[in-house]
């Protein structure tokens, strides 16, 4: 019987499971992936993590598991297929729940959600061969390191133009390219985008192909009504057109909003009394590393206070 098992050793996870230990707590981390770091590990340069200015992605994510290694926190390879309620608990008593892998199960009093989210991907030539080398997923993370380039930005939603905008401000050019011939973003975010004299707008045209050599050099474009196919010279593409918590196994036993985000505040504590969200998949406003990592420490401050005072 553990006090706590966390789902998922990226940046929350790992925080977690730092200040579990650090707190005393019996827990285990479920790792499915065979390194630990989450999103992280694919991300060729982390400049926006305080004190550690152009860091690796990968090299941080082993950071961070090496410190929850050092003091000594258990790591279970496996895949979470479900969370059962043994035992509800009560105001004196702690509950329990089982969390089911793939060949075993492990009971716990508390649980914390640390799955993340994945972004949608384009599918096309090129994009997983120069991801963290001109393609991206996260223009608040990156957009930095294209200071004076020219970018382009797919998508035509909320996101896709708040990411043109942002990148507008210190890019040379930036294309936003969308599929249909008018965006699905809201009207006053369209306003602030078509005011900007640096940013160029591609109707009815979808990327077909990145290209380049050590980094992203060009795109290919097809015009959807045409088919008509055309080479655009770029720095690097941020692809907007969504980003999904994986949180989908959880559904019928925590309350989700309409997004899929577990609804949590920043206690981090869920509607199912025992069970606590950390990270990318939680419902908030900045989705970065250090939000993550703060999460990781509020859910084991908050998963210590469930536990005071319940007998186990």
């Amino acid at each position: 019987m553990y006090d706590l098992v966390i789902v998922g050793s990226g940046p929350a996870g790992l925080s977690a499971a730092v200040y579990a230990k650090r707190a005393g707590l019996n827990m285990i981390i479920i790792e499915k992936n065979p390194v630990s770091g989450g999103q992280i590990i694919d991300t060729y340069e982390v400049d926006n993590y305080l004190g550690i200015p152009g860091v690796n992605g990968f090299d941080l994510g082993m950071k961070f598991r090496e410190h929850a290694d050092k003091l000594g926190a258990e790591f279970v390879d496996g895949v979470v297929t479900g969370i059962e309620c043994v035992s509800e608990g009560s105001n004196t008593k702690a509950p329990v729940f089982k969390v089911v892998t793939e060949d075993s199960s492990y009971e716990t009093h508390t649980v914390l959600l640390a799955t993340g989210a994945h972004h949608s991907k384009l599918g096309i030539p090129g994009e997983e061969e120069y991801i963290g080398k001109g393609v991206s997923y996260c223009a608040t993370c990156d957009g930095a390191f294209y200071r004076g380039k020219v970018t382009a930005v797919n998508g035509g939603g909320d996101v896709a133009v708040e990411d043109a905008i942002f990148l507008a401000r210190f890019c040379s050019k930036v294309y936003l390219i969308h599929r249909r011939d008018e965006l699905r973003a809201t009207k006053i975010l369209q306003e602030e985008l078509f005011g900007l004299d640096n940013v160029e707008v591609i109707w009815d045209s979808v990327v077909k192909e990145i290209d380049g050599e050590d980094k992203v050099t060009h795109l290919q474009i097809e015009n959807v009504k045409n088919k008509e196919m055309k080479k655009l010279d770029v720095d690097g593409i941020f692809v907007a057109i969504g980003i999904h918590p994986s949180t989908d196994l959880f559904a019928d036993i925590v309350e989700l909003d309409e997004k899929g985000y577990v609804i949590a505040g920043e206690d981090c504590a869920t509607s199912k009394a025992g069970i606590f969200v950390a990270g990318d998949s939680r419902q908030k406003r900045l989705r970065q590393i250090v939000t993550a990592v703060a999460d990781g420490a509020n859910a084991v401050t908050a998963v210590q206070d469930f536990l005071v005072g319940k007998e186990k």
